[in-house]
């Protein structure tokens, strides 16, 4: 039986997924965090319940995977690399070269290469996940699959920035978005919850995780995203700004005396809830000394919680209301304290979430109240099944 391996590379993260195909059964999975600090954490799921958990240092994400893959043999979990014969790779960047997934050959790797400015904390690592199993596997059937594709049809008016409209043609200056894999994801399983195709329903889907953004759905498709040029923009983030004015960044940039480069760092890896409470970038670890009195965590959950909430409202005033709100990721599958609190500021629009229902981490479920008139749904999302079903369309039609 061949399997199909789908890798979803972060900024400092590997998850895998490994599936037997064609019934799409996970045989393994798991995740490689902490990758480029002093020390790493690997964890691998396979077998009837078995677990494998390691901490060492990965110092790059070429090393992460390699070590990923020599566990899979280690482990027993394949006995030789050819069983797997698909790897399908999340890239945060397309730009404007790539409106959908694609087989991945030389001439994709050096585009994925040249948009490393649009996703400087991404697409660099997601090339080096991809020459690692290339080395392994190079007569696997490779394709990328873009977290900017789903938004690049969005209209104009939301694409683009107020500023000359050279900068598009020339270089172009346009709102890409990220996360879109995630969104079409629980866009499409939101449909199926409510029992309606996707192109008849007005949603707005929310991945809040270290990495955040909201998306506007109409008519199946994306309407508008909070992330713009690069995964900066849109709300606060766990080490990200989100939305800061550009005059305030040239201010500071010259206070500091620091080059642009090393103020877009500043702004990717020391700001958003790190920069905000001083502490960490954790929201169990800000909310816990909030929880303890302390104020500056506070005010960091109460700018981070408003900045969501300014997203949505605008995105309600844009759609003309809508059917649904859809929490994913980490802190919107498990943070049972945030999404009602979204919800209850939210019950002017007629959003009400049910606080019992509402009482999970990570299950799928409408936690919205009987007499809601906006539902609120909880849905994991499974980037990696998306990259797998775009793996079979691209294998059927090559």
């Amino acid at each position: 039986m061949s399997k199909t391996i789908a890798v979803n590379a972060g900024s400092s993260t590997v998850k895998f997924k490994l599936f037997d195909m064609p019934s799409e059964k996970v045989v393994a999975e798991g995740n490689i965090e902490r990758i480029g600090m002093d020390m790493g954490h690997a964890k691998i799921k396979y077998g009837n319940g078995q677990v494998s958990e390691e901490e060492k240092p990965f110092p790059t994400h070429g090393t992460a995977v390699s070590y990923l893959l020599e566990q899979l043999i280690g482990l027993g979990i394949v006995k030789e690399y050819h069983e797997i014969n698909a790897v399908g790779h999340r890239i945060v960047a397309g730009g404007e070269f790539f409106k959908d997934s694609v087989v991945i050959d030389d001439d994709v790797m050096q585009k994925i290469s040249e948009l490393a400015e649009y996703a400087p904390l991404h697409n660099p690592a997601e090339l080096q996940g991809i020459k690692a199993f290339k080395q392994v596997l190079p007569d696997a059937f490779a394709v990328a699959v873009f977290d900017t594709s789903f938004h690049s049809n969005m209209p104009d008016m939301n694409a683009l920035y107020s500023v000359p409209y050279d900068w598009y043609e020339m270089y172009g200056a346009r709102r890409y978005g990220a996360h879109g894999t995630s969104h079409r994801y629980v866009a499409l399983r939101a449909a199926e919850m409510l029992g309606k195709p996707l192109e008849d329903l007005k949603l707005i889907t929310c991945h809040i995780g270290a990495g955040a953004s909201i998306t506007a759905i109409k008519d199946g498709k994306s309407f508008d995203t909070s992330m713009g040029f690069s995964p900066l923009a849109g709300v606060t983030m766990a080490t990200r700004s989100g939305d800061v004015d550009p005059s305030l960044v040239a201010f500071v940039q010259s206070k500091l005396g620091v080059s642009s480069e090393e103020m877009i760092d500043l702004l990717n890896h020391k700001s958003g809830l790190l920069g905000l409470s001083g502490l960490s970038a954790d929201m169990r670890d800000v909310q816990a000394a909030a929880e303890h009195g302390n104020k500056q965590c506070k005010l960091a959950l109460e700018i981070y919680e408003n900045r969501v909430l300014k997203y949505i409202g605008s995105y309600l005033a844009e759609l003309g209301g809508a059917d649904a709100i859809v929490f994913t990721a980490g802190v919107g599958e498990n943070d049972i304290d945030f999404r009602q609190a979204i919800g209850d500021k939210l019950a002017y629009f007629g959003v009400k979430v049910d606080p019992e229902k509402n009482n999970v981490r990570g299950e799928e479920r409408d936690v919205s109240a009987d007499d809601a008139k906006i539902k609120v749904l909880l849905i994991p999302t499974d980037e990696e099944l998306m990259i797998v079903h775009d793996i079979e369309r691209l294998r059927k039609q090559a």
